[in-house]
């Protein structure tokens, strides 16, 4: 089933199922969890448990209206915390699926490659985004919807296939690689977490020659939408992946792999210095143009927390107008224009206004109760998956996780238990 998940996945995009294909592949994956004779719990899950709990209780502020807000709309809020309930949900029926496992079944092997093919997909994706920025279509499902639903900009960022997110801050439309996961910064995201199980793929197994280059030549391809997608998230995920495996790799005296490393980022500097690659950079980096828009955003959202502390206001928010006027707000031309989303431009942010100290503390702690508890993992595997964990951190700053980026996540989790616990019992298949 995790196959079918990941693997087709532009399948499920361009059928318009991309959106909800985790909530559905999460029901016959809890089914199979049901008719074993026990399930699994990994180290630490007990603290993801709790702040699902939280998640739930918090919807007891759904109808509270904080000042500066558009007054709630009971339908849209319901909605939107009903998505994030069932996406956690979701996201913890795949985690414990993947846990319980055996190697027989689907090996340790089996899922690195898995998510190197994950890579691989959201590179290709990445490359129609950036040469076919406008290419998109009606999905079946789009199709099939009433126009009340069809004209909603959530559920069209659900159902609408679309290759890039085209924007504007430039001064001209610039197509930013969304494909297929639906936003720019999901896609950066994706990419950053993924693509390191690629070289792990080559690096720690036996295989061909014809399949190291091509997982070479994936990596350095990637730098073209990785660029041309102007994602400085992505970016500092990137680097941040580069820092801690050189650290990790330092420590224990693996020096080949270290020389490696700092040989790919060298000519990847490289290419980005003498290709126009560097001038993407260079343009991005003087134009900040969303960095107002996300102060402002995560200003308004800490500034309205204290009125509901513990445990937030159970759904996101809109302000009312932008943070240059209160009057600005949607028209026919610009649909999107006005008010900003209370939590939608950072994880963390999100959590803490929709969920409280409470919800924001269990969450931080449960991604640092994995980082203990597998440090002393020096196997390819448990230091690619703590790196993952680690950007989980450093993302929820700036991207939101749910919910493609969070269920691979979670199997980074998975896949770190069952390589301490497979590798305790003596069965084959994890990396070196």
């Amino acid at each position: 089933m995790l196959t079918w998940l990941l693997l087709f996945f532009p399948l499920w995009w361009a059928l318009g199922l991309g959106g909800v294909i985790f909530f559905v592949a999460a029901v016959p994956m809890a089914v199979s969890l049901w008719r074993r004779r026990s399930v699994e719990v990994p180290p630490g899950f007990g603290v993801w448990l709790v702040f699902c709990g939280i998640v739930v209780v918090s919807l007891i502020g759904i109808g509270l209206h904080p000042e500066g807000t558009l007054a709630p709309h009971s339908s849209g809020l319901i909605l939107g915390a009903g998505f994030r309930i069932v996406g956690y949900v979701s996201v913890s029926v795949i985690c414990l699926y993947a846990v319980n496992l055996t190697e027989r079944e689907f090996s340790r092997r089996a899922l690195i490659n898995l998510f190197a093919a994950t890579a691989v997909i959201t590179v290709v994706g990445g490359i129609v985004g950036t040469v076919a920025g406008t290419f998109e279509f009606t999905s079946p499902l789009e199709a099939l919807l009433p126009a009340s639903l069809d004209r909603d900009n959530f559920v069209q960022s659900l159902v609408h296939p679309q290759a890039a997110q085209v924007m504007n801050f430039l001064g001209y439309d610039t197509p930013r690689p969304a494909a297929p996961w639906g936003y720019t910064n999901t896609w950066g995201n994706m990419l950053a977490i993924t693509a390191p199980w690629l070289a792990v793929a080559v690096l720690s197994f036996r295989v061909g020659a014809k399949a190291k280059v091509f997982a070479y030549a994936t990596l350095a391809i990637a730098l073209v939408p990785a660029i041309y997608s102007m994602n400085r998230g992505l970016w500092l995920n990137l680097a941040v992946a580069g820092v801690l495996a050189a650290v990790r790799l330092g420590i224990i005296g693996r020096w080949w792999p270290l020389v490696g490393l700092v040989a790919v980022t060298a000519v990847a500097l490289l290419a980005i210095a003498v290709t126009p690659l560097g001038q993407v950079v260079a343009v991005r980096a003087a134009n900040g143009h969303s960095d107002d828009g996300r102060t402002y955003a995560t200003v308004q959202a800490m500034s309205k927390l204290p009125s509901s502390p513990v445990l937030g206001f159970g759904s996101t928010r809109q302000t009312a107008g932008s943070g240059d006027s209160i009057a600005v707000g949607p028209t026919d031309s610009c649909p999107r224009c006005g008010g900003r989303t209370l939590g939608g431009n950072g994880q963390l942010w999100q959590v803490l206004f929709a969920h409280g100290i409470a919800g924001g503390a269990l969450y931080v702690g449960f991604f640092g109760v994995i980082l203990w508890r597998f440090r002393r993992d020096h196997s390819a595997i448990g230091i690619v998956g703590s790196i993952v964990m680690v950007m989980s951190l450093t993302s929820m700053f700036y991207y939101n996780a749910l919910v493609a980026p969070l269920v691979v996540t979670m199997l980074c989790y998975a896949l770190l238990w069952r390589n301490e616990r497979d590798a305790r019992l003596g069965e084959a298949g994890g990396a070196a």
